[in-house]
């Protein structure tokens, strides 16, 4: 499973050099919490010395008293993720505050799949917290699914929803997903790489280590897959103890207090927004999984409707969208991602794709939420491979029908 952990290190490094933060104006989602793995060759090379004793055992007493089912060791390479996220207190000022809203919802999908709390704070290290967030790859939403694993694990993705993107169901998924590794592997950290790298490159890393445990797999498991788990320990740390650190929690710029309704119809969130007399755009933050803005729901599938607490004399109005019947819901023009600190439409879902070099068919599929079969069948491919140059169909409909001329050169392409 790939990740969001994906900018490249030079850009790190080349920030870290000039000791320029990360802007503050807007929060970047782009921000990865990563060093490579050779620790003392890095920092040698940002000319950043190691902690001093007395802290690294400050930090370790730290991290050994809120260790809970997951064991939370301490080392350079732990310490390496800490001080990257220190060096970035605006962006962790406003991650502590978007936990006040998410949090509650993971920590309840964790107990009702039996998994340990702490878990929740990969999530973070995967998206920042971010349900638009999406990956140079594909993966989306607050655990970075890819459209693959998503549908194994029972998210529902079509052109009006993407489950991924959903906080609450996206969260029971990734519980899902953890438990089973859990139960392969016997340990939370080589379940939690797995999460990162997929099951059978963990396999293969205890395989060759003789041992089921992270850190004696470490060195055989992927580059990123190395940083990954102490980066998750980071975090567990960091937000315990960013108030030590000069982190100040940001408020949301959404309301946090929240009610929930089952939506039997399909319903266009403007028409709430009216109702409710709030803006859209939170409205598309609390319900990120609406790729049309429209609910679709229905009598034999209701769609759940997140909406900000409002003043009771706001309830009839809102009655009357939910329930009245009217004139079936037409698609919004444009689809909207809310973003927390802009409220800028997106383009209109794209229905061609122009396949660039080292692109898959599996990534292009990915990325816009269709079947690898799908696009075989609209491009009358056959095979995997993506023809580069080629502008494929990446949509059904008429509206995306390909042209003869780009059927043929697909063709003379395979």
């Amino acid at each position: 499973m790939k990740r969001l952990f994906t900018l490249t290190i030079c850009l790190v490094l080349l920030q870290i050099v000039h000791a320029k933060p990360l802007s503050s104006a807007k929060f970047n989602f782009q921000w990865i919490p990563g060093f490579r793995d050779t620790t003392i060759l890095q920092r040698q090379a940002i000319n950043q010395p190691a902690a001093p004793a007395p802290l690294r055992g400050i930090y370790e007493r730290r991290l050994d008293s809120i260790s809970k089912d997951i064991p939370l060791e301490y080392n350079e390479y732990v310490q390496n993720y800490i001080d990257l996220y220190m060096q970035n207190r605006d962006e962790m000022g406003q991650v502590v505050g978007l936990s006040k809203y998410y949090f509650p919802i993971y920590e309840k999908a964790f107990r009702d799949a039996g998994i340990p709390e702490e878990i929740k704070f990969l999530s973070i290290v995967e998206s920042k917290l971010d349900p638009n967030a999406v990956s140079r790859v594909g993966a989306t939403g607050p655990w970075q699914f890819m459209y693959t694993t998503g549908k194994l694990y029972g998210l529902n993705i079509d052109s009006y929803i993407d489950e991924r993107r959903d906080p609450i169901q996206a969260t029971y998924a990734a519980a899902a997903y953890l438990k089973d590794a859990y139960q392969e592997f016997g340990d939370w950290l080589l379940a939690i790489a797995s999460y990162n790298c997929g099951k059978s490159n963990v396999e293969r890393a205890v395989e060759k280590a003789g041992a089921n445990d992270f850190w004696s797999a470490r060195q055989y498991l992927p580059t990123e897959t190395r940083g990954y788990v102490p980066a998750f320990i980071a975090m567990n740390y960091v937000m315990h103890y960013f108030d030590k650190h000069n982190i100040v929690a940001q408020a949301c710029n959404f309301s946090i207090k929240t009610d929930t309704v089952m939506v039997k119809k399909y319903v266009s969130l403007s028409n709430v927004s009216q109702a409710l007399k709030v803006d859209i755009h939170e409205l598309a933050i609390l319900n990120p999984c609406y790729r049309r803005l429209i609910v679709n729901g229905s009598t034999t599938t209701p769609r759940r409707l997140i909406l900000p607490q409002t003043a009771k004399e706001n309830y009839a109005a809102l009655y009357n969208v939910l329930n009245e019947p009217g004139e079936p819901v037409q698609a919004e023009p444009k689809v909207t991602y809310a973003s927390y600190t802009e409220n800028k439409p997106e383009r209109r879902m794209p229905t061609h794709h122009k396949v660039k070099r080292g692109e898959t068919l599996a990534a292009i599929a990915d990325k816009y939420g269709v079947e690898v079969q799908d696009l075989k069948v609209w491009n009358h491919l056959k095979s995997n491979k993506a023809p580069v140059g080629v502008t494929i169909r990446v949509a059904s409909g008429d509206e995306a029908s390909t042209s003869a001329s780009v059927k043929q050169r697909s063709k003379k392409v395979i």
